[in-house]
């Protein structure tokens, strides 16, 4: 199957890439669904994990008032790395057993070093955006950091920082940008294969470029309900954390030929 990346193939054994319309990540959320319902219990623990990371986060980036948003992205920066478990439980159950959330921590030994080298780079981007989201609002921001609230409000709303928030939001979608077409099916075929961090980077690239409209609205969904699952002081995430671990899954499964 020809490729827009055909030269990957000269330095990588990557799998062959199923070409998805625009309309597919909608399917995707729908069977992310019934494989969560499959196994809710599991499930359910990893949502209520990511829901406590999360209220941490910004609990402890509250003070300082730049670091919210930053904190809020770049909790979407390491996400994958947490689904990884989701993904585990689906591909046990697709085995034919009904894995537990400790059968899912299990069954991830035999990729944790994979894992670990995807985490290491998922870190060293959350703290390259934490850094450079400082150093803009320090160089170009001159309003008030004494609150959430205001911060929110001048930076957000008093258009009095239109240019700050367009820089700061491109370079924020850069780095967002790359680490999804890194990780979009590169983390769940770390879990099913036996593969290496890189190959799997680059297998997940040629699959966004190669399905780029169906990717974007995935990305875009994923970003919908993610901030919906902040909007609700994580309440929300308990659920769509592993609804969209579930629907990951599904699209890999859809976008990776075995």
């Amino acid at each position: 199957m020809a490729t827009h990346l055909p030269g990957l193939d000269q330095h990588f054994s990557l799998p062959r890439i199923t070409h998805v319309g625009a309309s597919k990540p909608v399917q995707w959320l729908r069977h992310g669904w019934q494989d969560f319902m499959a196994h809710p219990g599991p499930s359910l623990v990893y949502g209520v994990i990511v829901a406590i990371a999360g209220l941490l986060i910004v609990a402890i980036a509250a003070p300082r008032p730049y670091l919210v948003t930053a904190a809020v992205s770049g909790f979407m920066l390491v996400a994958p790395l947490v689904a990884a478990g989701i993904y585990e439980l689906t591909r046990q159950r697709e085995a034919g057993r009904k894995p537990t959330f400790l059968d899912s921590i299990a069954g991830l030994k035999a990729s944790a070093g994979t894992l670990g080298q995807f985490g290491v780079m998922l870190a060293i981007v959350a703290i390259l955006w934490e850094r450079l989201s400082a150093i803009l609002l320090a160089l170009l921001y001159g309003g008030e950091m004494t609150s959430v609230e205001g911060f929110v409000r001048q930076m957000f709303l008093s258009g009095q920082y239109n240019g700050v928030l367009a820089a700061w939001m491109f370079c924020g979608f850069i780095l967002a940008s790359c680490v999804f077409a890194f990780t979009a099916v590169g983390m769940p075929m770390v879990v099913d294969r036996d593969v290496d961090m890189i190959s799997a980077m680059m297998a997940s690239l040629r699959t966004v470029v190669d399905n780029l409209p169906a990717m974007i609205v995935w990305a875009a969904l994923i970003v919908a309900l993610t901030l919906i699952g902040f909007a609700t002081m994580m309440i929300g995430m308990v659920v769509i954390m592993p609804l969209l671990g579930h629907a990951t899954w599904c699209a890999y499964r859809d976008l990776v030929e075995p």
